[in-house]
């Protein structure tokens, strides 16, 4: 049986050497760069199963490395975690929004490094079923449009990308780079007012789209989008679906209608947040959240306080006790950071 084959790409001695003396240890084929640019040579020419590479090297960096694999199309899609002795937020933030699978801060032990490998290489091994999941999904969003295989072919060309609870998938003024799909998890967006306080925009869960506002006005995201839970997200890149909708307007026409679809969403919001009491905001919000999980009377609800406000527009303590009421009235239950909704009905026609 074919050994799985690891890359390492690190200027310093001692670090390569160890970590290729651990995962061969560990029965893994592994192959040395003392640089980015022989690393790159190497990736191209022996297609690793993983990439590990330093962030700081002389001739060519790590961030050089990930954007040049990423232009060829047989590495683009290759798990690659970054070693670094720098664990800053822009730092990591710079490399993620490249592309970037996965982190290892430096020093790392054995049992680090491993389950790092480990886990990428069994979210590799499911993406098949992630792009069966989507192109499901667009086959129902493009049924009898000319441009569905082109689109197939964008999504199916693409890496697809695990984001962790809490991760940051664009930050509101980014430059947009495209629209994305969630294949597995949730995301939320939001926008912050001036003094702090958070505003969620928007929740997406399986087979969503988001970020579509921003492709089609050409303008830098609106909004920040962040993972709920760990999730898996595609992204279709901007210039690629520049050209699709231009070349297919009956493919531009089902975007627009997911976007009226949005608006009228928000729309409704804003209404809530103007007229209804904080009571009733809180009912609506429990009920769409109810509607959108689809599992039948009695609904599980994996939502924060502080989520939960940011979509009503009220303060955490308010939540609080507005939960304590529906409990007293046996409309939900809750358990730990769980909501158990028990009565939908009287959560759709609470009073103003």
């Amino acid at each position: 049986m074919k050994k799985t084959l690891i890359l390492i790409i690190e200027d310093n001695d001692d670090i390569r050497e160890s970590t290729a003396e651990i995962l061969e240890l560990a029965n893994y084929e592994v192959l040395q760069a003392i640089n980015g640019r022989t690393g790159v040579d190497l990736a191209i020419s022996h297609l690793p199963d993983v990439i590990l590479c330093d962030i700081m090297m002389p001739e060519l960096d790590g961030y050089g490395v990930l954007y040049l694999l990423h232009k060829n199309e047989q590495t683009a899609t290759i798990p690659f975690i970054f070693l670094t002795a720098k664990a800053e937020r822009l730092d990591m933030r710079k490399g993620m929004e490249m592309g970037a699978d996965d982190y290892l801060t430096k020093p790392f032990d054995d049992v680090e490094l491993l389950n790092a490998i480990e886990s990428r290489l069994s979210k590799r091994d499911k993406q098949q079923i992630f792009y069966s999941q989507s192109l499901e999904k667009l086959s129902v969003l493009f049924s009898n449009t000319s441009g569905l295989q082109e689109l197939e072919k964008i999504i199916a060309a693409r890496k697809v990308r695990a984001i962790k609870k809490k991760q940051v998938v664009y930050y509101e003024s980014d430059n947009v780079s495209g629209v994305y799909l969630v294949m597995n998890g949730k995301v939320k967006t939001f926008k912050l007012s001036e003094d702090g306080r958070e505003l969620l925009t928007g929740m997406y869960g399986p087979e969503d789209y988001f970020g579509i506002t921003s492709l089609l006005l050409n303008a830098p995201y609106k909004e920040t989008a962040e993972a709920l839970e760990d999730s898996t997200v595609c992204m279709l890149p901007k210039d690629l679906m520049d050209d699709l909708l231009s070349r297919y307007p009956d493919v531009a026409r089902q975007f627009i209608q997911l976007i009226s679809n949005n608006l009228q969403d928000k729309e409704e919001q804003l209404l809530q947040l103007a007229y209804h009491s904080v009571r009733k905001r809180m009912a609506e919000v429990l009920a769409r959240l109810c509607k959108q999980e689809e599992q039948g009377l009695e609904m599980i609800l994996r939502v924060s306080r502080d989520n939960l406000a940011a979509m009503a527009g009220m303060a955490t303590e308010t939540v609080s006790r507005i939960l304590s009421d529906f409990k007293d009235e046996g409309i939900i239950e809750r358990k730990g950071s769980q909501i158990i909704v028990l009565d939908q009905m009287k959560l759709q026609h609470m009073k103003n």
